[in-house]
């Protein structure tokens, strides 16, 4: 089986072109969606965050405040790796069996939509890394619409990931997410046709 990773940077448009992937009949592995299921209250990660950060970093029902920790890590690299090392491998655990699943279907691909790909060093563990990018000016655009964040807030929130120059510089593919959409959808597509049409291999 064929892993593809898809990444990009934030507000890129990743989530989108996952959503492309899905309706050709891709199936995607959502690190993201892993990553919460992970931090669900009484898992071994969330006791590991509030015995550091202590009950403040919850809601009210118990849930971890997502702003807050987000406004935490994203200005203090110290505390951001330390969460990443509580949550990381828990979550690489996570999309190691639903991928374990999918080969056990039979899949000839999967998947793996992780916005920290490169970050976290799982462009180690795919065969080939898809990365979605969009220009600056309309990432800030839809960062700050989506999160209801101030300009330098959403800057400051880009420049904690990688640079979006040195993840396309990296990527095996790149999907140009900058204009209209039926565009992305046809590089998408072409994209997902090489992989999966065995006549191409």
């Amino acid at each position: 089986m064929r892993i593809i990773g898809l990444t990009g940077g934030i507000a890129s448009g990743k989530s989108t072109v996952a959503n492309m992937l899905r309706a050709l009949g891709a199936r995607v592995v959502d690190a993201d969606v892993i990553a919460r299921r992970v931090v669900e209250p009484g898992q071994p990660a969330w006791e590991e965050i509030v015995a550091w950060l202590g009950r403040d970093i919850l809601r009210p029902d118990g849930g971890l405040d997502r702003k807050k920790l987000g406004d935490l890590v994203f200005a203090d690299g110290e505390a951001r790796a330390r969460l990443e090392m509580i949550t990381h491998p828990r979550i690489a655990a996570a999309v190691e069996q639903a991928l374990a699943e999918a080969e056990a279907e039979g899949l000839a691909a999967a998947v793996v939509d992780a916005p920290l790909l490169y970050e976290a060093g799982w462009d180690a563990k795919v065969d080939e890394v898809w990365v979605v990018a969009a220009d600056d000016e309309s990432q800030l655009r839809r960062l700050t619409a989506r999160d209801g964040l101030t300009p330098e807030e959403a800057k400051a929130r880009v420049a904690a990931q990688m640079a979006l120059a040195e993840k396309r510089r990296r990527a095996d593919v790149v999907i140009d997410n900058s204009s209209d959409l039926e565009r992305t959808r046809r590089e998408v597509r072409r994209a997902w046709r090489r992989v999966t049409d065995p006549a191409r291999h």
